[in-house]
């Protein structure tokens, strides 16, 4: 499904581009910050090589075609990256992938997310033909709920205890959005 080649993704606001080992520091800005990583299976970072870490596993993952990561930019700063979102979990057989996302606390509450997603979706459905794209989110995180609601994801349900994060088991409710429901295509465009 993942091309040998990155994929580069615009839009009206944004440019959306593979994670280089250089944005391990605007990463690292943001996972500092616990309201980031409430709901995130990453504890809160505490030191920088963390960061390089995460870039050094999202690159690998990459190059064996089990995960794309985007970094979200700005199409007028294209060098800094604010958040970052992709496909993860594929099952080539079954034609779906699972989404990801995060976003500097800067940019919350300005459609940037909306925007970065619509594109990823409309990509992942268009270039990776997949049938069905899933999230899995705490029942707890509203802000994650509104933004997949708005994608057209539905719940199919809570699993309890489904993932022990950070010492603990948590709930995880399960999105989705089938190929033959999706009537939100996005504007974007794809340099390479």
């Amino acid at each position: 499904m993942i091309s040998e080649t990155f994929p580069i993704l615009t839009t009206e606001r944004l440019h959306l581009r593979q994670i280089q080992d250089s944005d391990a520091p605007a990463l690292f800005s943001y996972f500092s910050k616990d309201e980031v990583t409430l709901y995130f299976d990453l504890p809160t970072f505490q030191h920088l090589d963390e960061a390089y870490e995460l870039v050094k596993t999202w690159q690998k993952n990459f190059l064996k075609k089990e995960t794309i990561r985007w970094a979200i930019c700005l199409k007028n700063n294209p060098d800094q990256l604010i958040g970052s979102c992709g496909f993860h979990n594929f099952s080539s057989e079954h034609f779906r992938a699972e989404i990801g996302y995060e976003l500097h606390p800067d940019f919350w509450q300005q459609g940037i997310m909306t925007e970065a997603i619509s594109a990823i979706i409309s990509f992942g459905f268009d270039s990776y033909k997949l049938n069905r794209i899933e999230a899995f989110i705490d029942p707890d995180n509203l802000a994650s709920r509104r933004l997949l609601e708005k994608m057209d994801l539905v719940s199919e349900g809570i699993l309890h205890d489904y993932f022990f994060e950070k010492g603990r088991f948590v709930d995880g409710e399960i999105f989705a959005l089938l190929k033959k429901n999706y009537s939100q295509p996005t504007s974007f465009r794809q340099i390479v």
